[in-house]
């Protein structure tokens, strides 16, 4: 293990519990029904929730590793695994506590096993199948990306099949959800992720230096500081015009943009690591080509679904959610979007956007429902690093080849 990993380790076992989030809707209520436990371990939150299937939110807890990963600049996956061994018992027990179930009211137990970071996966599996065997219960385990997916319908009343675009620091897909686990995939990103994007464009902008930023994490200390920036002082070549796909690609915005920053160090005669006169100039820039990238392709899903009728051609549904989805910039964008196509536009609210244990008991639920997938024996298990999501039909998307209209005609967002 490397000395930062072990710096690391030690300043949280100094104050471990300041990341602990708990709360019930529902406590002391009488519980009929089925009753789910969800482990959310994929990446960097330790979360447990349990959920009933009434969609009542019984406890939940989080133990969030934001602030150690803040200060190594991006998620050290020992680290990561480390916190997640030293929290998920507790975070397990707060949630329990909270709800009023025991584990042997559970009806059956949830658990996030693909994707995400192994090291991660691997600490939720196993603390899981502890579980599941010693109570001797049914266990459910979880796609990340369907989860977030499906946690719409835990706060909205969202009939199938519905567009759903999934923005994060580790996805970005758009698909569309015809059943619990019966999803088309339109299209994904080729490389990075558009939150991974942000956070490295903030490290390279040294953000944390800012005085208005130390606190923030890079996507949310962008969004901050474009809010008073001027967009139009730069402008980045969007990724992949020559595709008409579905498809994302952020890795070369991002290096359009390090270029730019190179050059304006020059210009202002500064190192590596000051900051910038024009920062949040950039800042807005950068996210206003992210949101643009984001929306055309969500376009075109929208017009490919409308066409070969994968979508009702009226009151069809786009539902965008992830970390991403609570950029407010982005999100109304999206809005727009829908509006001028005369789509419904949902997205769980914010603290259901990121990952949390509420999302996994709900699946979990859902998946009870519809009998699929509740094993009753764990034999064999695995987590799985890399998964994708449903049927892909990227190529067909393509083999449509379909134009995007001009934006700014349909979105006076853009204009603006």
């Amino acid at each position: 293990m490397n000395g930062v990993a072990k710096g690391f380790f030690k300043w949280v076992k100094a104050g471990r519990a300041a990341g602990l989030r708990s709360g019930s809707a529902q406590r002391g209520r009488q519980r009929l029904g089925k009753v789910v436990l969800g482990i959310e371990t994929s990446c960097d939150d330790t979360g447990a929730a349990v959920v009933d299937d009434a969609g009542n939110v019984l406890g939940e807890a989080l133990h969030c590793q934001k602030e150690v990963h803040l200060q190594a600049g991006g998620i050290i996956p020992l680290v990561a695994q480390q916190l997640h061994r030293e929290n998920i018992e507790r975070v397990v027990k707060e949630a329990l506590s909270v709800s009023g179930v025991s584990v042997r009211e559970l009806t059956a137990i949830a658990t996030t096993v693909k994707p995400g970071l192994a090291l991660s996966l691997e600490v939720g599996l196993q603390y899981s199948l502890d579980l599941v065997n010693r109570y001797q219960k049914p266990f459910i385990p979880i796609h990340h990306m369907e989860a977030h997916a499906l946690t719409i319908r835990l706060t909205q009343h969202v009939e199938f099949p519905f567009l759903v675009l999934l923005l994060s620091g580790g996805h970005c897909i758009l698909a569309v959800a015809q059943g619990v686990s019966d999803f088309l995939l339109l299209g994904q990103s080729i490389d990075i992720a558009p939150g991974d994007m942000l956070d490295k464009v903030a490290r390279r902008l040294s953000l944390r230096k800012h005085p208005e930023c130390h606190s923030m994490a890079g996507g949310k200390a962008i969004e901050h500081l474009a809010q008073t920036g001027n967009r139009q002082q730069h402008t980045f070549r969007l990724p992949m015009q020559q595709y008409r796909n579905c498809d994302f690609s952020f890795s070369g915005l991002q290096n359009l943009v390090n270029k730019a920053i190179i050059q304006k160090e020059k210009e202002e005669g500064i190192q590596e690591g000051v900051i910038l006169s024009c920062v949040k100039d950039i800042a807005a820039a950068v996210q206003h080509a992210v949101a643009l990238h984001i929306i055309q392709r969500t376009y075109r899903a929208m017009l490919f679904c409308i066409k070969n009728s994968i979508l009702p051609s009226k009151n069809a549904t786009l539902v965008v959610s992830g970390g991403v989805a609570s950029n407010q910039y982005i999100r109304k964008g999206l809005q727009t979007l829908a509006d001028a196509n005369d789509f419904a536009f949902l997205c769980p609210p914010p603290r259901l956007c990121t990952d949390n244990g509420v999302m996994i008991a709900w699946n979990g639920i859902e998946r009870l429902r519809a009998g699929l997938g509740v094993l009753h024996s764990t034999d064999g298990i695995r987590y799985e690093p890399k998964a994708p999501l449903g049927i892909d039909i990227s190529k067909r998307v393509e083999e449509d080849s379909i134009k995007v209209p001009k934006l700014k005609k349909k979105i006076r967002w853009l204009a603006s």
